[in-house]
């Protein structure tokens, strides 16, 4: 994965991120939007309201970045 560091981070747009309010999971290429989703289930703090608006924000930047998703919500996510 391309690491931000924390200068990078800094300036991104809270837009470029999953959930912007935290500044939390970076959407800014393919490999940042598959460690979103790998990731998602350990944001603390956040409510499901936030949870749906950032799988949204998720959905978008895989389909711009080519990354398949095959969970329909996030809260299929880690179930098989």
């Amino acid at each position: 994965m391309a690491k931000l560091d924390t200068e990078e981070r800094d300036t991104l747009d809270k837009g470029a991120f999953a959930f912007p309010k935290e500044r939390k999971e970076p959407l800014e290429n393919a490999s940042h939007v598959r460690n979103a989703i790998a990731r998602f289930n350990q944001v603390k703090g956040v409510s499901d309201d936030e949870r749906d608006a950032a799988w949204k924000r998720i959905k978008a930047a895989a389909k711009k970045h080519g990354v398949e998703v095959s969970e329909k919500s996030w809260r299929e996510i880690g179930k098989d």
